[in-house]
């Protein structure tokens, strides 16, 4: 017998990733995942180096849905890097269905 019923389920979502228009790979990511281990589900190598959002090795261009920037932003991540859809995929996660660019820089 399972104590208090059903599992919960975990919301999930899919992550495109591109490089320009060409398909790279998706992959279903959890709303909490950050995106570097989406991308790495996916086939997708981001480089990294700190993973803590200071260095900026990991940017990526969010081309279509929304993530979760923290506040105040991260050493690596301006606001004008934000404007142009600037996501740092080592502490960023999805708030839902996300298409990525994976061309750095910005």
């Amino acid at each position: 017998m399972i104590e208090g019923g059903a599992m919960s389920r975990r919301r999930m979502v899919i992550i495109r990733f591109y490089r320009g228009r060409l398909l790279l790979g998706t992959a279903e990511a959890e709303v909490d995942e950050p995106l570097v281990d989406v991308a790495e589900k996916a086939g997708v190598e981001i480089p990294t180096n700190c993973t803590s959002g200071n260095c900026g090795t990991c940017l990526v261009r969010l081309v279509e849905g929304r993530v979760d920037y923290p506040d105040p932003l991260p050493p690596g991540l301006d606001e004008f890097l934000v404007e142009d859809g600037g996501v740092l995929a080592c502490c960023m996660e999805p708030i839902g269905a996300c298409d990525i660019d994976v061309i750095p820089p910005l």
